[in-house]
């Protein structure tokens, strides 16, 4: 076959292929099982860990695999297309492990990348407030110096994963010492740390990863859990870009891959299934053109995929961050149209159980909200893809 950009590199489809072998092998029962029990996906994490997929982006010299964020997406992507997604993936190697590795001391980097990058130290990212919504400007958790090390307080909500992780990373705010105004900050908090507390929050549908809200009182912080160097430039605000734009990109991973299963699923009960004159339901184009419809759908959404994590990789911040906001806004829309057509291929049968895909509608839903919301992505589109005027 003739090579072209299109194609993948002759690694990542084997790695596609590996990861995708390795998922299938615990598949979307394992997932629900987990998740009805309220257990976790504890065995699939340290499954992925060992053979080196969590840390399949990050540096070779801290114990990853030296990729890029394509490969990590790719493992995502092909994780949820088998049914069995790490949500995990976008906050612990993605955002955390990004940030650290670009970002931290070189004491940082020896202490946390390597374990994140073989699974066995998870770590959660806190940046939603409750007051704050989208709008990370108004974030007010802050932290103070103290002595030789910083006070921290505030509130967090809808962090992903708290109860698996043994630290989070949480974006606060603190007083530049030279100018006094308040600048963006990241800090490594222990989840047993004295004065953090983390509680539910109920959700409508099941999943083994839950959402806390955290409260952050007087927790005492030292200068080492301060990430990078505090008298760096502007140090806290790369550090956050550094993995807004992974997390976009991952986040449309986890649509296309969870759009992938979901198409999969019904395109194969529309060649099986026949009431009609004994012909396949497949066979009539009420069926067929929905269904191809959405593939045409989620093969745009792969592109802008592929393409936001190649600007990433290429050291490209601002074309990266244009295109993993619209790939993240696609992958939504495919992933929420690709369960609702499968659902409705399966007639009443995709709301049992048995066929996995009722939990999905809810689930798919996900992807336009978070980890932010489609209409933020259109109105960041249309100042900085089309120059209009800021509209909020």
């Amino acid at each position: 076959m003739t090579q072209t950009m299109f194609t993948e590199p002759d690694e990542r489809v084997a790695l596609r292929e590996a990861v995708h072998k390795l998922a299938s092998s615990y598949g979307r029962d394992y997932i629900e099982a987990k998740a009805r029990a309220g257990e976790r996906t504890t065995e699939l994490w340290q499954d992925m860990g060992r053979h080196g997929y969590l840390g399949v982006s990050l540096p070779e010299e801290h114990g990853g695999g030296g990729g890029g964020i394509a490969d990590l997406a790719a493992v995502l992507e092909e994780a949820a297309a088998a049914g069995a997604p790490l949500l995990l993936m976008v906050v612990s190697p993605a955002i955390c492990g990004t940030i650290i590795a670009r970002y931290g001391t070189p004491e940082q980097k020896q202490r946390w990348v390597p374990g994140i990058a073989d699974g066995s130290i998870t770590m959660a990212f806190a940046i939603t407030e409750p007051d704050a919504g989208s709008n990370s400007h108004k974030i007010i958790t802050a932290a103070t110096a103290d002595g030789d090390g910083y006070v921290l307080n505030g509130r967090k909500t809808y962090i992903s994963g708290v109860d698996e992780a043994d630290h989070v990373l949480v974006v606060a705010r603190m007083a530049d010492e030279k100018t006094g105004n308040l600048k963006p900050a990241l800090f490594i908090v222990p989840t047993d740390a004295p004065g953090f507390e983390y509680q539910p929050i109920e959700m409508s549908f099941t999943a083994p990863e839950k959402q806390f809200n955290l409260y952050i009182d007087g927790v005492r912080l030292t200068q080492d859990q301060l990430v990078g160097d505090p008298d760096q430039a502007d140090a806290g605000l790369l550090q956050l870009f550094a993995g807004l734009n992974p997390e976009r990109i991952m986040g449309a991973a986890f649509s296309n891959g969870m759009a992938r299963y979901a198409l999969e699923k019904a395109v194969a009960y529309a060649k099986e299934r026949a009431v009609w004159k004994g012909n396949p339901i497949g066979t009539h184009q009420g069926i067929a053109h929905p269904l191809a419809k959405i593939k045409i759908e989620l093969e745009q959404a792969r592109l802008l995929q592929q393409k936001a994590a190649a600007l990433y990789d290429a050291g490209d911040d601002t074309g990266a961050g244009e295109y993993a906001n619209m790939a993240k806004y696609a992958a939504g829309e495919v992933a929420c149209n690709a369960t609702d057509v499968a659902v409705h291929t399966h007639g009443g049968n995709g709301l049992a159980q048995e066929y996995g895909l009722g939990q999905m509608l809810l689930a798919a839903r996900l992807g336009r909200i978070a980890p932010v919301s489609r209409e933020m992505i259109l109105n960041f589109v249309a100042m900085h893809t089309l120059g209009l005027p800021k509209s909020y």
